[in-house]
């Protein structure tokens, strides 16, 4: 029979009145059962965490672009809905006592049930809706969630009033007030975890955001708010929080783990920065990480300074994926210490759609549905982006067009409205459409996913080549006579869609047999060779005026003019001034792929 205190204890009893009657003689017995005294047994406890990152809006499993349920080559599907029916799984699996629910990131931007609710019906009018994605994240009960850049899409406003609709905190330990640089939103939230023994694990959780909001979003955040480093931050608040007596610590932050920058050295700090949080900052358990879009089941990290290995993972965004971090804790000196921690991610396209989240929200995306699908105008013929990326395409023209006649119109009475005015576009989806027939507004809006807005800068010729034969890194060299596999021509060192830039005005070829910086061939100008020295207006996007994609020149170029108000709504606004769209009228090959200065197509 195993010993527990009551055996034991009726064990020494008996021993005990067995020396009183045999003597002396009964003693080296009893000693030698006290040598066999078990050894007190550890307390240990175990929970989990949830995570999601970059969910984007999504609350249903629903494409408002497409106008049908959401699906991809893979089959995976996407938002809130979904997550509910994961995570109250995984609570009645481990008790909800024994779980909780964090975010790291881009929460209110990316489809239109965000952009109608922070623009057409916004949350900041007076008496105006609650966010979806706060009731969607109340009734699911998060307990904190990180900001992601694309939080100050739409001003600090929307987002001051989204952070008060929600019943969580929003965490930012590296958005500092400009003026004070003291933190702007909470940096960290302490959660006590009950334990079925002893005290409560005091688990907390510190947010970080992402160093490029300052460039992104230069716009709304200029002169209000600062973003330093990630691992500058977490080496100054990690410690503070084991001080404080937190005995897990969970960074959730909005910054992949590549350790690379898509804006260069524009800023002193790293953009997918999170493996060297784990790398240089002892004390961190495991880190939720976002902003990259990939999919990172588990990853460890060994610390420098400790040797520890510290976890790391990235659920799919959109919510196509829940994070789970698994803790096994043990009871040592007077205080609970991780023992264990593992991470994996559980698919969303297994579950069933939460009907207390769909219930929820069912009249705000009937509204949304109702929206996007009224008809703006008619268009000739059908466009599509699918082979954007590498030919010069109508739709993408289309963009290019109402761009250049933008600015050509805001410019015309100034100083500078006798210039020629050129104009970059990005294929931003390779699945957005224009039919032949009735336009909707969800039609032009999937041309233009992103919150961007325009801007008028001045360039030169000599500019505007060294600009094209940096966006022409985007393709994989090729050599000349063999074919070609379009699916592997673009996207060369990763670089995604939104990185490479069409610019109409002028036209040119792109040899992708030669090295990258020696690409641009027979750029031309109103039929002639560009002049280095000519001066031009470009019109470009907020983001590649701010050092997005860290492209040359134009984001320490003159601003001429700029305009607040989303391209997306420019776009529809000239598809309804039009009335018709006539690709006929304005689609041309201005700029095409070759090898040896043959072409590609």
């Amino acid at each position: 029979m195993p010993l527990n205190r009551r055996t034991f204890l009726g064990t020494t009893a008996a021993t005990g009145v067995g020396a009183a009657l045999t003597g002396v003689a009964a003693a080296p017995a009893a000693e030698a059962r006290e040598d066999r005294k078990p050894a007190r047994k550890r307390r240990t406890y175990s929970f989990t965490v949830m995570g999601t990152t970059d969910l984007h809006g999504n609350v249903f499993n629903w494409d408002y672009f497409t106008d049908k349920e959401f699906d991809d080559k893979d089959h995976n599907d996407v938002g809130l809905a979904k997550i509910s029916t994961l995570v109250n799984q995984v609570r009645k699996e481990k008790g909800r006592r024994n779980t909780l629910l964090i975010d790291a990131g881009d929460t209110i931007q990316g489809t239109q049930l965000s952009y109608y609710y922070a623009k057409v019906d916004p949350i900041t009018a007076e008496h105006g809706p609650v966010h979806p994605m706060a009731q969607a994240m109340n009734r699911i009960g998060y307990d904190a969630a990180a900001l992601g850049n694309h939080e100050f899409n739409y001003g600090i406003p929307v987002l001051r009033k989204f952070e008060e609709q929600c019943d969580f905190p929003l965490l930012g330990a590296n958005a500092l007030d400009a003026k004070t640089q003291q933190p702007a939103f909470p940096p960290y939230v302490m959660k006590r975890v009950r334990t079925p023994h002893g005290r409560d694990v005091r688990v907390a959780v510190l947010g970080l955001t992402n160093p490029g909001i300052a460039i992104w979003d230069k716009v709304n955040v200029q002169g209000k708010m600062t973003f330093p480093g990630l691992e500058e931050q977490a080496a100054k608040w990690v410690p503070k929080l084991r001080s404080m007596g937190a005995d897990v610590v969970i960074v959730s932050a909005h910054s992949g783990s590549s350790g690379t920058s898509s804006y260069g050295d524009q800023l002193p700090y790293i953009e997918n920065a999170a493996g060297l949080v784990a790398e240089q900052v002892p004390g961190i358990d495991a880190i939720l990480v976002g902003h990259a879009h990939t999919e990172i089941p588990e990853y460890f990290v060994t610390n420098k300074e400790t040797g520890k290995k510290v976890v790391l993972s990235e659920p799919l965004k959109w919510g196509q994926r829940l994070t789970l971090f698994d803790f096994d804790l043990v009871w040592e000196k007077g205080r609970w210490v991780v023992a264990q921690v593992g991470a994996k991610v559980l698919n969303s396209n297994t579950a069933v759609e939460d009907r207390a989240i769909t219930r929820l929200l069912a009249d705000e995306h009937k509204k949304v549905v109702g929206y996007v699908n009224q008809v703006i105008g008619t268009s000739k013929a059908a466009m599509s982006t699918a082979e954007g990326p590498y030919k010069d395409v109508a739709i993408i023209d289309l963009i290019n067009l109402v761009q250049r006649e933008t600015v050509q119109a805001a410019l015309k009475d100034g100083e500078f409205g006798k210039l020629p005015v050129l104009s970059q576009a990005s294929c931003f989806s390779r699945t957005a459409q224009i039919p032949a027939g009735d336009v909707t507004i969800r039609d032009a809006a999937g041309l233009y996913p992103f919150e961007n807005t325009l801007e008028a800068r001045l360039i030169t010729g000599a500019q505007l080549k060294e600009y094209l034969e940096y966006s022409a890194r985007y393709y994989v060299r090729t050599a000349a006579g063999g074919p070609v596999d379009p699916a592997k021509l673009t996207n060369a060192e990763n670089i995604p869609d939104y990185n490479y830039d069409a610019v109409s005005g002028v036209t040119y070829e792109i040899d992708i047999a030669k090295p990258v910086g020696s690409r641009i061939a027979m750029l031309q100008f109103d039929g002639k060779g560009l002049d280095p020295k000519a001066q031009f207006v470009f019109a470009v996007n907020n983001y590649r005026a701010s050092g997005g994609g860290n492209f040359p020149h134009v984001p320490g170029a003159k601003q001429l003019w700029a305009n607040s108000e989303e391209i997306r709504n420019t776009i529809i606004g000239w598809v309804k001034a039009k009335g018709t769209v006539d690709p006929g009228q304005f689609a041309s090959v201005d700029w095409k792929l070759t090898r040896d200065g043959t072409p590609v197509f």
